[in-house]
C-alpha cells in the first residue's frame, strides 16, 4: 500500500469524526443551559451554521470513503 492511498484512508476517517463534532457543537450550542447568558439568535446562527457544515461535510466524506475504501485500483496488486 502506498503512503498517499494510507493518508487518504487516515483523514477520509478522520473527516467522519469531524462530522459528528460540528454536528454535536451545533446542538450544544443552541440547547445547553451554560450558553444562556448568550443572545438566543445569536446562539442559533452559531449552531445553525455548523449543523448545516456538518451535514456539507457528511456527503463529502461519503464520496471520499466511497472513492478510497470502494473503488478498484489497479496499482495495487
Amino acid at each position: 500500500m502506498s503512503t498517499g492511498k494510507m493518508y487518504d484512508k487516515v483523514f477520509a476517517i478522520f473527516g467522519v469524526f469531524m462530522v459528528f463534532f460540528y454536528i454535536g457543537l451545533g446542538v450544544f450550542i443552541i440547547f445547553h443551559p451554560l450558553l444562556d447568558h448568550l443572545d438566543k439568535a445569536l446562539r442559533l446562527i452559531f449552531g445553525i451554521t455548523l449543523i448545516i457544515y456538518g451535514i456539507y461535510r457528511i456527503m463529502y466524506s461519503y464520496e471520499k470513503i466511497k472513492k478510497v475504501f470502494f473503488s478498484k485500483d489497479d496499482d495495487d496488486e
